[in-house]
């Protein structure tokens, strides 16, 4: 029986860009990136597009200026998935991790938390799995 290699990611890089269906567009073009889900708003912006290289996945959106949304105030972050939001969140809170947005539950039917990390760099932990 062969043996197989197969890695389930757990961390995925996510950016935002002013012109996000032009870089759906570049990224395919330029590096060779496979579009594997790109949901368009019905302003023609990108909600969420997740574009795949080999077994790895960026995630990224066009970017937001809706207030209360961490993802509108950076360019780039981290998103990880993690099996039990609740617990990652407590032991994040109490290492002294900056709470963004406490953990809550989404409308496509993730739980999730966002943080910023001892630089302030932006971090969100969730059950979505790309």
């Amino acid at each position: 029986m062969a043996e197989t290699n197969t890695v389930t990611a757990t961390l995925f890089p996510a950016l935002s860009y002013a012109d996000a269906p032009k870089a759906v567009r570049w990224l395919e073009d330029a590096f060779g990136f496979e579009a594997k889900a790109v949901h368009a708003t019905d302003d023609g912006k990108i909600a969420h597009a997740e574009l795949r290289f080999g077994n790895g996945i960026v995630m990224f959106g066009s970017k937001r200026d809706d207030a209360g949304n961490p993802w509108a105030e950076v360019d780039f972050g981290i998103y990880v998935a993690v099996d039990d939001v609740d617990a990652h969140h407590a032991r994040a809170e109490a290492a002294g991790a900056e709470i963004v947005k406490a953990p809550h539950d989404t409308d496509y039917g993730s739980r999730e938390y966002h943080a910023r990390d001892c630089e302030g760099r932006l971090w969100s932990f969730g059950t979505y799995r790309p």
